[in-house]
């Protein structure tokens, strides 16, 4: 595994300064030289003495040479906060506004070789649909693993923020400080928040024991989430969206394993505290605050992207994708999620709007798997909007179509964005009708 060293972006800086500033030219004034104890000129007694003069650069200039550069480096060069801002990244290390990761599953067609599971495909702002992964989904030079791995690089960071949330968390425990979830009745969320006082990212996955405690030390991502597909989706926005997420997590009730809010971020981000303060609570998370079974709000990125994030509580009581999302979108969804678990709900044409579920996908036509081998939580519209200019929708986020998380918190991302909805779009194939059967999508 390759670990991305740090950004060291100042040393130069050092070098050059130092350099202009020996390097400047200033005039000379002449002083006597105190060592030949010559007297001033025009001493008595001084007329067949000659004194030596010296010369001395002129302080008060090169003062103010120096302040010019300085000042000249402070307005122009990046402070080394924001060389290295908290951000989601891309393969090749550099600063994105958001990106869209699909984990393939292990094929098991043929012999496999042992990073099989582990490829990944990539989409982000300004490209042209997917892209296959640079490196492997568990090293720390591609676009996750550069991601989140600023947390470990952080460490102890009291200018930084993050939250941890996973219904299924690491099995991996540092001593008791955080409170096992593991099959409580929380929300079934799973996300990475991480802030500093000008930006920072959202993170939502489907992955289980994902990822490890900021107390582990480095990045890697877990074996368990290797054989089938995942998805992931990583925004990033300025600091004021981020108390706005933090409602959104409250609404979601999700479980906790690690988190941090130091003082100077808690009284900017009073809801993100709250996340935090309450990771002890797993069946009833907030008690003292009146439940908002769902809210939906626009959160826009970094860049001016429009996102629209679904958080809905256990009073909710029902289906995300056909009791909310489809309604409010005004669209038919096509939809995947895990659906190796009991009271699968079925496609449903009722209300008004159809939802149906993906039985077969092959994103980026990279090879075709069913849905049984995906793990992935997303929604895609199956046609354009009205003028097709904005294409259709894409929803990513962290809950299933079952009867039991009918009654669990989570929620979902959407966006209308051409290429992200034909990249989505295309790698549904199959579906279920409603009243049973497969078609075409």
């Amino acid at each position: 595994m390759r670990h991305r060293p740090r950004d060291s972006n100042l040393g130069f800086l050092h070098k050059d300064r130092t350099h202009a500033v020996t390097s400047q030219s200033a005039p000379a004034l002449t002083v006597p030289d105190p060592q030949r104890g010559c007297g001033r000129q025009g001493d008595a007694g001084s007329g067949s003495d000659r004194c030596t003069f010296v010369p001395r650069p002129d302080r008060n200039r090169l003062d103010r040479s120096e302040m010019l550069l300085l000042s000249l480096l402070f307005f122009f060069v990046p402070l080394e906060g924001d060389t290295s801002p908290i951000t989601c990244y891309n393969d090749q290390g550099e600063a994105v506004d958001w990106f869209y990761m699909y984990k393939l599953p292990k094929e098991h067609s043929r012999t496999s070789p042992t990073e099989e599971g582990e490829m990944y495909l990539l989409l982000e702002k300004g490209s042209e649909g997917w892209v296959e992964g640079k490196v492997t989904v568990n090293d720390t030079e591609g676009a996750l693993g550069r991601t989140v791995g600023q947390l470990y690089s952080q460490g102890k960071n009291t200018e930084v923020a993050y939250i941890l949330y996973n219904d299924q968390k690491p099995p991996e425990t540092f001593g008791d400080r955080w409170v096992d979830n593991g099959g409580s009745r929380g929300g079934h969320t799973k996300g990475v928040v991480m802030v500093d006082k000008k930006q920072g990212f959202w993170l939502v996955h489907s992955t289980p024991h994902f990822p490890p405690e900021r107390q582990a030390g480095e990045y890697y991502y877990p074996s368990s989430g290797v054989i089938n597909g995942q998805n992931f989706i990583c925004v990033t926005y300025p600091l004021d969206r981020f108390n706005t997420i933090g409602e959104q997590l409250q609404i979601n009730q999700p479980n906790v394993y690690d988190c941090d809010v130091p003082e100077s971020l808690a009284s900017l981000l009073p809801a993100l505290a709250e996340v935090c303060e309450k990771k002890h609570l797993s069946s009833h998370i907030f008690p003292d605050v009146k439940a908002v079974s769902n809210r939906s709000v626009t959160l826009t990125s970094k860049e001016g992207t429009d996102f629209i994030s679904f958080a809905k509580g256990a009073s909710f009581d029902d289906d995300l994708y056909h009791a909310w999302v489809a309604p409010t979108l005004q669209s038919d969804l096509l939809v995947q999620f895990w659906v190796r678990s009991t009271g699968i709900l079925p496609s449903d044409c009722s209300l008004g709007w159809k939802v149906l579920d993906i039985t077969l996908i092959s994103p980026g036509q990279m090879f075709t798997f069913k849905t049984s081998q995906d793990h992935s939580k997303w929604a895609v519209s199956p046609t354009a909007a009205k003028g097709g200019a904005g294409g259709g929708w894409v929803c990513v986020g962290d809950i299933n179509r079952n009867e039991a998380e009918e009654k669990r918190g989570g929620g979902t991302v959407c966006l209308q964005d051409p290429v992200v909805w034909k990249a989505y779009r295309t790698a549904a194939l199959e579906c279920e009708a409603c009243g049973g059967g497969t078609i075409q999508c």
